[in-house]
């Protein structure tokens, strides 16, 4: 098994005056190193559109993973997507990408445009085969994956974005790779991409999408583990072992907490270096410890990088604020949402007196939730993340 992973993000925008978007990416693990991506486009726009995509992409993730075939899947969506009763059809198009093992690609698609392939930067053309499945076309390609391949699946309100406003016929295959392929070399998240692409195609609409557009992109990257550690531990004797613990581990290190960089510290026998310099008004300053790469303040920070991360999975509109400040909380956002894959935590029990006052909004409860709904949004962004607690 190599080191490889990928980094999987999307991002729709709705026809304009639509509620819901008519296009559903669906992404479903097959144990440790594949995953099934699905992208559909439902016919039409709002509420039917939104239907039949959600049915689709459901149907085609939970059979594929489950290991049953394309044909076995178009055969089941065919027998179970319900009939316009306007146009007297069951349509929605979709789009596969199988990564299996970590080391190649699967790419099947029906009538979405073809999956672009960015390679070292550049498109890389990959041959196609086509079969005829019920009825309809279904085209499939076999790729072998390298570090740094970027696959990017569209539904064609991409491609349509500008029709009469900037491009008489739309904003066409070649002049979309030719805008990412500047952006591939910049090291952007799977999930910025998407943002970028699909942010494009709302300007080109005018801010008036006449389709839906969806934007899914998966990048092929190494393995990065980063650790955290936050709190210091119920029983004090537990300190060197929860310390032992957490720097024998390869990747990053972040201390979150006064106390708990007080322990760190003491344990490399090494001193704080505390800092007055807010670089954000409602973000505690962070601090230094040789040997450690990051320190910060714990509950507060902790809780804007939440903020943050769930904000991530659904607009990305924060990207401008944690993409580019300095203080721990957009620090730590662009590590772990950025940069690892991997993420440890490391999480103290023990309870802070500071915090039992009950004017306070903080307490223990709240400190072990933080940990729990962050360590989810985290698995939503497609991290692998362990929790332990001392």
């Amino acid at each position: 098994m190599n080191d490889l992973c990928a980094d999987i993000g999307y991002k729709s925008i709705n026809h304009e005056g639509e509620q819901l978007c008519g296009d559903r990416v669906d992404v479903v693990e097959s144990g440790e190193t594949s995953s099934v991506i699905v992208l559909a486009d439902g016919l039409g726009s709002g509420v039917k559109a939104n239907i039949l995509s959600t049915l689709t992409s459901k149907i085609i993730s939970t059979m594929l993973s489950e290991g049953l075939s394309v044909e076995d899947c178009v055969e089941t969506i065919a027998a179970t997507l319900p009939v316009c009763s306007v146009r007297g059809v069951a349509y929605s198009t979709f789009t596969i990408i199988h990564i299996i093992d970590n080391e190649k690609a699967e790419i099947i698609w029906y009538d979405n445009p073809k999956v672009i392939l960015l390679r070292n930067g550049v498109n890389y053309d990959y041959a196609s085969t086509q079969t005829v499945v019920c009825g309809k076309n279904i085209n499939r390609s076999t790729v072998m994956l390298c570090e740094g391949d970027i696959f990017v699946a569209m539904s064609d309100g991409c491609p349509h974005a500008g029709i009469g406003i900037q491009y008489n016929f739309g904003w066409n295959r070649e002049e979309i790779i030719k805008f990412l392929e500047p952006l591939c070399a910049v090291g952007y998240t799977a999930k910025t991409l998407a943002t970028i692409l699909i942010d494009e195609c709302n300007t080109l609409y005018g801010g008036k999408p006449g389709d839906d557009a969806t934007a899914c992109v998966v990048r092929i990257r190494k393995r990065v583990p980063m650790n955290l550690l936050f709190g210091p531990p119920a029983s004090r004797d537990d300190n060197d072992r929860m310390m032992s613990l957490f720097f024998s581990k390869e990747g990053k290190h972040i201390v979150c907490g006064g106390t708990t960089a007080s322990i760190a510290a003491k344990y490399l026998g090494k001193t704080v270096k505390t800092s007055l310099d807010f670089e954000s008004k409602d973000i505690p300053p962070i601090s230094e410890i040789e040997g450690v790469d990051l320190v910060t303040e714990g509950v507060i920070t902790i809780n804007k990088v939440l903020t943050y991360a769930k904000d991530y999975l659904k607009g990305n509109e924060s990207y401008e604020q944690w993409g580019f400040k300095r203080d721990g909380a957009s620090q730590i956002a662009r590590l772990l949402f950025e940069e690892a894959t991997d993420i440890n935590f490391f999480v103290g029990r023990a309870i802070n007196p500071a915090h039992q006052n009950p004017e306070l909004p903080i307490n223990f409860n709240i400190k072990m939730n933080l940990v729990e709904e962050l360590s989810k949004c985290l698995k939503q962004m497609g991290k692998k993340i362990k929790v332990s607690y001392f």
